[in-house]
C-alpha cells in the first residue's frame, strides 16, 4: 500500500518536472510573489481530478478486459523512455534560463485564465494524468487508489514548492546549466519507472 502511494508519488513528480508551459508560468509567479496560493491551488486539484478520473477510468477497462493490462503495462512503458529520451535531448541542447519580466502586478482575474488555459488547455496534461497514469495505476490493483492519492501528493508537493521557493531558486535557474541537470534527473527518473514496468512493474 505504501509502496504503491509511494511509485505514484514519484511517477508524478518525474511527470510534472518536465519543463514546459505550466511550470514556467508557476515558477514566473513565484519569483514575482503573485498570487502564488491561487496558480498552486489550481494546478494541484486540476492534477487531482484528472488523475482520479485515470484511475478510475483505466481501473475499470482493466476489469473488464484483462488483457487490456498487458497493453496498459507496455503502453505506458513505451511512453515514459520517448519521454525520457526528449528530457535527455532537451539537456543535450543545452537547458535554457527563466527570468520573469518586470511589470505591474497581473490582476488575478488574468492570472487564473491564463493557469487554467495552460492546464486545461494542454494536451500533454491529459497525457500524463489521465492515460498514462492511470495505466500505470492499474499494475498496482487491489492498490491503485493509494497509488493515484500518491500521484496527487507529489502534484500538490511539486507545485507547492516550486510557486513558494521560487525565490530561493531564481540565483540558481539564471544559469542554463541548472535546466541541463534537472533535465537529466528527470530523464533517468523516468527510464528507470519505465524498466519497472517493463520487467513487470
Amino acid at each position: 500500500m505504501v509502496y504503491a502511494a509511494f511509485k505514484g508519488f514519484l511517477l508524478s513528480l518525474s511527470l510534472i518536472l518536465a519543463i514546459g508551459a505550466q511550470n514556467a508560468f508557476v515558477l514566473r509567479q513565484g519569483l514575482r510573489r503573485e498570487h502564488v496560493f491561487a496558480v498552486v491551488a489550481i494546478c494541484a486539484v486540476s492534477d487531482a481530478v484528472l488523475i482520479a478520473v485515470g484511475v478510475a477510468g483505466f481501473g475499470a477497462i482493466s476489469a473488464a478486459l484483462p488483457a487490456a493490462a498487458e497493453v496498459m503495462r507496455w503502453g505506458g512503458a513505451g511512453f515514459l523512455f520517448v519521454y525520457g529520451a526528449l528530457r535527455f535531448r532537451a539537456a543535450w541542447a543545452g537547458g535554457a534560463a527563466l527570468m520573469p519580466q518586470e511589470g505591474a502586478s497581473a490582476p488575478l482575474r488574468s492570472v487564473l485564465a491564463s493557469c487554467l488555459l495552460l492546464t486545461w488547455a494542454n494536451p500533454h496534461v491529459y497525457l500524463d494524468t489521465v492515460a498514462l497514469i492511470g495505466s500505470i495505476a492499474a499494475q498496482y490493483d487491489p492498490y491503485r487508489v493509494q497509488f493515484g492519492l500518491g500521484a496527487a501528493s507529489g502534484s500538490l508537493v511539486f507545485f507547492a514548492a516550486l510557486g513558494y521557493g521560487a525565490r530561493l531558486l531564481a540565483p540558481i535557474f539564471q544559469r542554463p546549466r541548472a535546466w541541463v541537470i534537472l533535465e537529466i534527473l528527470v530523464g533517468a527518473v523516468m527510464w528507470a519507472i519505465a524498466m519497472t514496468l517493463v520487467l513487470g512493474g
